[in-house]
């Protein structure tokens, strides 16, 4: 199998990769509870599997994954206690929005000062924090030569295929466990599920997991790299046409966008509202989801 992950190849090989196609995947994800039936690192063991197979098909180098992600604040922990519950150990790999999206801009600038073409952000971690995302992708652009395009892998899984409501995304019900079927079927244990009879809270499990295989998994893969593979052709094209320079490439530069661009944007960022579901709900003091829930980000 072609080896595209960058931790993985050796120097002669990063370069040929680079130099056949110079696009880099940054793939984004967070251990947390996706049901007893599906391993804690999911959300970006599927960005990276996913990113894996589109490198593969169309090119380019994969960078190695990002694990730390945005929970336990503002409504990603009012969900946590109503998805997860009053647990003793939560298992998160959380930051606060800052450090994250930060973060990224540093992933923005490595890809900047390699001078690569394009470059693919593949979160599949989930709530709004992929709006926020977004909107850093758009600020940041016209400071970086690397045309770039940010997304949550469920854009890319196109629903109604096949008259099959699979697509789309869920947490740990019918499409995430498919898809971690598709890419690693060591990581998904369907007789970890409970009986159907026990439909209580089990870890943030989705209720339709039942309905997981790896079939599935596998076509959803197949539309996700197909989609990503255009977006790829897409930033390409257009960095060719606008032959931009690369211009961000010191650390200085990344706390000067930072601190004059994004910083007094994180009170506002989707992933900072209490409650998403905009119905006043509120975490009670003594919930073990209550300490960071109004963090400032």
């Amino acid at each position: 199998m072609k080896e595209v992950r960058w931790e993985r190849m050796f120097p002669d090989q990063l370069e040929k990769a680079f130099d056949e196609c110079p696009v880099i995947y940054f793939t984004y994800g967070l251990c947390e509870p996706h049901g007893p039936q599906n391993v804690l690192g999911l959300d970006a063991l599927k960005a990276h599997g996913i990113a894996c197979e589109t490198a593969r098909k169309y090119g380019g180098i994969v960078a190695p994954i990002d694990f730390w992600h945005i929970h336990d604040i503002a409504g990603c922990a009012l969900w946590g206690k109503d998805a997860i519950g009053e647990v003793k150990h939560k298992w998160l790999t959380a930051v606060p929005p800052s450090h994250h999206f930060k973060g990224v801009c540093y992933h923005i600038r490595t890809a900047d000062v390699l001078g690569a073409h394009a470059a693919i952000l593949l979160t599949g971690h989930y709530g709004p924090n992929w709006q926020d995302l977004k909107m850093l992708v758009e600020l940041i652009q016209p400071f970086v030569g690397t045309r770039l395009y940010g997304l949550p892998d469920f854009e890319a899984n196109i629903p109604g295929f096949d008259n099959d409501n699979s697509s789309g995304g869920d947490h740990a019900g019918k499409v995430e466990t498919s898809l971690m079927m598709a890419l690693d079927p060591s990581c998904s244990d369907m007789t970890r599920l409970p009986s159907k009879d026990d439909l209580g809270k089990h870890w943030a499990m989705g209720r339709n997991a039942y309905e997981a295989n790896r079939r599935i998994g596998e076509r959803m893969v197949n539309d996700e790299v197909e989609y990503l593979g255009k977006k790829v052709k897409e930033l390409l094209a257009e960095y060719d046409r606008l032959k931009p320079e690369h211009k961000f490439r010191t650390f200085d530069d990344v706390d000067k966008f930072w601190n004059e661009v994004m910083a007094d944007k994180v009170k506002d960022f989707a992933c900072m509202k209490l409650d998403f579901s905009g119905q006043g709900k509120t975490i009670p003091e003594d919930s073990v989801w209550f300490e960071n829930w109004q963090s400032k980000g």
